[in-house]
């Protein structure tokens, strides 16, 4: 992670997105001593800094009551983290002195007490570098080029693609966007993982998220380009890829791909764990569903984002799960 202090002061959002990030990296096992140095320099860069990173502690000890209660209750739960701090584990690059001297005092209050980020509430190390980022449960629309429309969804981060001082695309780090093209719009592209989405006018859409990539074609055509070959869409019609592989041409309902616009969550027979997966990028916390047989069972209906909670409601009661609340926000169905 390297911020400096003399690039001014960032928005407070941004400075938040820093100082977890940092939060994550002292506490991986990886980090070195010019690590903490540059921890150091970037904290005391100004009182805004230095506010972001107390708040990116306090949100950690609030999720330490939970984090423990969970470990303690639920045997499953216990037994993925064991896992996760098994294969999580590298030698610390850090020497024992220099690592008190440069951050332990800051990471002693903070209270860390597992390796990596908890539940997975920290946004990925590689969103840092985006020039705009979505939070949780926010949308916002972003102007890149000349009669392009950008919609970001949730916990989404883009970078621009510039080429001959003009911007001719984005490269997608993480999340969802959609790219309407108008009459007259020069060309653009969308770069996510290995594949490269590009089109001259339409509407289309662009996912990307644990590794596998989305592109909807909603209006005109969308050509994704990716190492192990080319795919040309028409209107109402999607593909999907990942490092490896790229998948074939399927037909898609543009209402329900694009239904997020309006603020709205729609599954046809969709598994409830992957359900709930979608719930939880649009949802403060954290949603955790223990019971394994529940989680492939068929999911059908549409569910506002303005009310989630009610949603959860629903298919607790639909599927016989128990729910446990706890701080932060988490909620435990099992």
């Amino acid at each position: 992670m390297k911020t400096s202090p003399h690039d001014g002061i960032a928005p407070p959002e941004e400075l938040q997105r820093q100082a977890a990030a940092w939060l994550r990296q002292l506490t991986s096992g990886r980090a070195s001593d010019t690590d903490a140095e540059a921890f150091l320099q970037w904290k005391r860069a100004s009182p805004a800094h230095q506010a972001a990173f107390e708040e990116a502690r306090r949100r950690w000890q609030l999720l330490k009551p939970a984090l423990g209660e969970l470990l303690r209750e639920d045997p499953q739960t216990l037994a993925h983290h064991r896992q996760a701090l098994r294969g999580a584990m590298p030698k610390p690059a850090l020497g024992r002195r220099a690592f008190v001297g440069a951050a332990v005092g800051a990471l002693a209050v903070a209270g860390i007490a597992v390796v990596r980020p908890p539940l997975g509430l920290w946004p990925a190390a590689s969103t840092w570098t985006a020039d705009f980022h979505t939070g949780t449960g926010e949308q916002q629309a972003i102007a890149l080029a000349e009669r392009i429309d950008v919609l970001l969804n949730t916990q989404t981060s883009v970078r621009r693609v510039e080429a001959g001082g003009r911007v001719v695309g984005m490269e997608l780090l993480a999340g969802e966007a959609a790219i309407d093209l108008r009459a007259g719009s020069p060309a653009f592209q969308v770069a996510a993982g290995p594949g490269r989405s590009m089109a001259e006018s339409g509407r289309f859409e662009v996912r990307y998220l644990a590794g596998r990539v989305c592109v909807s074609c909603l209006e005109g055509t969308v050509r994704v380009a990716h190492p192990a070959g080319e795919r040309l869409l028409q209107a109402r019609q999607q593909t999907l890829y990942d490092t490896a592989s790229i998948g074939g041409v399927v037909g898609i309902e543009p209402a329900a791909v694009s239904a997020w616009r309006s603020g709205e969550l729609v599954f046809s027979q969709v598994p409830l764990a992957q359900v709930i997966d979608e719930i939880n990028r649009y949802r403060p916390g954290r949603v955790l569903l223990m019971n394994e047989a529940a989680g492939s069972d068929p999911v059908s209906g549409r569910f506002f984002v303005a009310s989630l909670e009610s949603a959860l409601s629903q298919l607790q009661h639909s599927f016989q799960l128990k729910a446990r609340r706890l701080p932060a926000g988490v909620l435990v169905l099992s």
